[in-house]
């Protein structure tokens, strides 16, 4: 603290600069020098890919319907949802064919694309699970959201093969790294033909907290070891940033990634879980790296944020600051 009356010197401004910003300094008078002119706007590149958003950062089903959904993300400028795939309930294992067809009908009536299918379920029901019955009823379940990934005719459906821990699952059993390696390449396939005569393609999601393929060199082999044009890449920005970066991953992966989950990640945050994720923007994600090295690549799909909390007052608000985040990552905005 300083005396009173007293000012910071030049060494304490510095580390209040280092811990909390010069903008947090500037506010509390303590600038040391007059704030420079704006520089002039410059015209940004803009980006041909698509926004869309995973359903969890919405109240669903608590609070919003499914077309409540769609159509709040239709008007935020969206222009895709990804849906989850549930055990039970509007979509899920439960539902028929006619009823999950009707969520690609409610979604035509809206104006609005599905960017692909998401689900939490191979998490409790690993393809890898030390549980043999585990283990089955995961590949039972991943077959059927190939067959609910056609039936909304979306191309796209996130695979999470296999995992040594799972750190939100109490109790669970971890499963020696080589046992994980076989049980999943060998549950992929199995998928695989499924897959292939479905059009639909097996996108393998980079985890990292899963204990399992750490490396984008690790998922490009993985990916390329099936020999089939059905096992792809969806690429997590935010599942690695705890200690790598997203930017340097794109370039290795390359024409892998088919689909993409765009969460932010601060640095200055240790604990590494379902929680911690946060908004976009409100982290330390180099985001105009990641754009451009996936520009670089030629990737012209989907960026969908994954959020998996949805604001408990105005809820709607999180879509449309979402929206606008998008947008000016893209160009679209500046």
């Amino acid at each position: 603290m300083t005396r009173r009356g007293s000012y910071p010197g030049r060494r304490e401004l510095l580390a209040y600069s280092a811990a909390f910003g010069a903008a947090f300094t500037a506010r509390q008078g303590f600038a040391a020098q007059p704030a420079a002119a704006p520089r002039p706007q410059q015209a940004r590149k803009r980006y041909d890919m698509k926004k869309s958003i995973n359903l969890w950062a919405f109240p669903y089903p608590d609070k919003w319907t499914l077309r409540e959904c769609l159509q709040i993300a239709k008007d935020a400028g969206f222009d895709a949802v990804e849906p989850n795939f549930n055990l039970e309930g509007e979509f899920s294992a439960e539902s028929t064919d006619d009823e999950l067809r009707s969520v690609r009908t409610l979604a035509d009536e809206i104006g609005i694309e599905i960017s692909g299918l998401c689900s939490f379920l191979f998490w409790p029901y690993s393809m890898t699970h030390n549980d043999p019955a585990r283990r089955e009823k995961g590949i039972e379940l991943a077959g059927r959201m190939i067959e609910a990934a056609a039936l909304v005719q979306t191309e796209n459906l996130l695979v999470v093969p296999g995992a040594v821990y799972v750190p939100w699952i109490e109790g669970f059993d971890p499963v020696p790294n080589d046992v994980c390696d076989r049980r999943a390449r060998e549950a992929v396939r199995r998928l695989i033909p499924a897959a292939e005569k479905a059009g639909v393609s097996l996108n393998v999601e980079n985890i990292f907290a899963n204990g399992y393929l750490f490396s984008p060199q690790e998922i490009a082999a993985f990916v390329d070891s099936f020999g089939s044009a059905a096992v792809n890449v969806h690429f997590d920005t935010g599942n690695i940033m705890h200690y790598q970066f997203p930017h340097h991953w794109i370039p290795i992966l390359g024409k892998r990634i088919r689909n993409i989950h765009f969460k932010e990640w601060d640095k200055r945050t240790q604990e590494f879980n379902l929680h911690t994720f946060r908004t976009l923007l409100d982290g330390t994600t180099d985001w105009p790296a990641v754009i451009a090295a996936l520009d670089r690549v030629g990737y012209r799909g989907y960026l969908t944020f994954e959020y998996f909390h949805p604001f408990e007052h105005y809820p709607e608000a999180l879509i449309y600051q979402t929206a606008d985040a998008l947008d000016r990552m893209l160009g679209n905005k500046g």
